[in-house]
């Protein structure tokens, strides 16, 4: 089995040349790549700069102007202010995690299903489908579970941190800085509290 990563190259006419099977290819087609989980590189064809995520982002963009989007402006939104932020790298790891978990959980919904069912994959996808619209309620509440239980690890992780910052920096007299016993250093400006 080849284990190669897939070399794609982009010319500057906005054309995708596959250099595996050594023909133009669309979108579509890099799509079907990624939901057949296959390694490739899209590369810039002058300047070999990687433009893998580029393609990804824009057959994200496809996906969402058309049908059904999965993405809210809300969460866009959030997305978009998280950038620049102190919190931008640890966002990009959580959503992946996040994901990542989401779908081991969808694989082993579809493994349970391919048990009872067997290989007949259309009938596996139609009983699949009424029981998505039938547990809805249920799913919703897995999953709402579930980012319930990441939202407490991630309040857990803020805490630790500004626990560790407060100790790290306990020997220094900051104005309003709580120590780790939890009293307020006063500002050098105002005397000590009486009392």
């Amino acid at each position: 089995m080849d284990n190669q990563v897939r070399l794609i190259k982009k010319y500057p006419n906005r054309r995708l040349y596959d250099t595996k099977t050594s023909s133009y290819i669309t979108l579509a087609d890099v799509k079907q790549m990624v939901l057949k989980q296959e390694d490739f590189q899209v590369i810039d064809a002058k300047s070999n700069d990687d433009l893998t995520r580029q393609i990804l982002l824009q057959i994200i963009l496809e996906e969402e102007s058309g049908g059904v989007p999965m993405f809210s402006s809300d969460l866009l939104s959030q997305m978009i202010r998280a950038y620049g932020s102190a919190m931008q790298g640890f966002m990009g790891s959580y959503l992946e995690k996040n994901l990542a978990a989401f779908q081991q959980i969808q694989k082993a919904l579809q493994d349970q299903s391919h048990k009872v069912y067997g290989d007949n994959s259309r009938a596996s996808q139609e009983l699949w489908s009424q029981f998505m619209s039938l547990q809805g309620p249920a799913m919703q509440s897995l999953m709402q579970a579930y980012m319930e239980q990441s939202q407490k690890v991630f309040a857990q992780f803020q805490e630790q941190m500004q626990s560790q910052a407060r100790n790290l920096f306990s020997g220094f007299n900051f104005p309003g800085f709580q120590t780790p016993q939890g009293r307020t250093e006063p500002s050098k400006n105002e005397p000590p509290k009486q009392g």
